[in-house]
């Protein structure tokens, strides 16, 4: 029995084992049916089975080279942009698969968002990286519409009032944490269903990761959040779900809560306890 009072179920992928760890089906936000990614003749995920809850943050954790951010990048199709990349299985969004012919692919990343590592503004003013999105897509129809939209992703950000007196000043004048939060803003200013973040902190420093991971609280009551992290403290601090990689599969899923207290896998057992990383 899991400390949560369920019994473990394994889900066979391809000859793994996947510990389930809740029995739970939920409708999931997005959900990748046997997900299998290639670099060249390299396959580097395998048979990927995971359903992402709407509302909640969804840590991917595992060692360097585990696959978290190629399957991260197949969830709003970076990876198209990888030559030799090729994707086989299905990723769902809404129970529609984004890889489907005949997908936008510029709407399906308005409704999906991507922050990266390192914070990444682009060479323009703090009120121009925010208006970007919504001013390509015709989100706005006039400049008070516009200057709406600016002001409240920067507030939901967190940001509005650090930078309220100096919006034309460059992006790039911010601190590290104050851009990694712009970027933030410049990502729900297209109102995007999912926010992805690929290792979000782990360029900033101890103050401006633990406002970061504040904001990420707040925002999954309004978003449905995927992390990448290396941090097991930052998974078990910020998530409700958790999906542990290795060597490009997926080992173990469920509450994060179970993941890290009474994980079913040794592989999982290991690198939660520290022994392997």
């Amino acid at each position: 029995m899991t400390s949560s009072g369920m019994e473990a179920s394994p889900e066979t992928q391809s000859g793994a084992n996947v510990h389930v760890l809740d029995s739970a089906q939920p409708v999931a936000k997005m959900a990748t049916e046997d997900l299998t990614v290639f670099y060249g003749d390299k396959p580097a995920l395998h048979d990927i089975n995971l359903e992402i809850e709407p509302h909640h943050v969804t840590a991917l954790i595992g060692p360097s080279g585990c696959g978290k951010s190629t399957f991260i990048r197949c969830l709003n199709r970076m990876n198209d942009v990888v030559p030799g990349c090729r994707i086989e299985g299905q990723v769902k969004l809404d129970g529609e698969d984004i890889y489907a012919s005949g997908q936008d692919v510029v709407q399906l990343r308005t409704r999906i968002g991507m922050v990266f590592q390192k914070p990444n503004p682009f060479p323009k003013s703090i009120y121009d990286n925010v208006a970007y999105g919504p001013k390509i897509h015709g989100m706005c129809a006039n400049s008070e519409e516009r200057d709406a939209i600016v002001l409240r992703s920067l507030d939901r950000a967190g940001l509005l009032d650090e930078v309220r007196d100096r919006l034309r000043a460059p992006g790039t004048s911010l601190s590290g944490g104050q851009q990694q939060r712009l970027c933030i803003a410049r990502a729900i200013a297209v109102e995007p269903e999912i926010i992805l973040m690929d290792e979000p902190c782990s360029a900033l420093d101890p103050i401006a990761t633990a406002r970061i991971e504040e904001l990420i609280a707040e925002l999954k009551e309004r978003y449905t959040i995927v992390i990448v992290t290396h941090s097991m403290q930052q998974a078990a601090r910020l998530s409700q779900k958790t999906a542990y990689f290795h060597l490009g599969r997926l080992v173990e899923k469920g509450d994060t809560e179970t993941v890290f207290g009474d994980p079913q896998d040794e592989r999982t057992r290991d690198y939660v306890m520290g022994r392997i990383g």
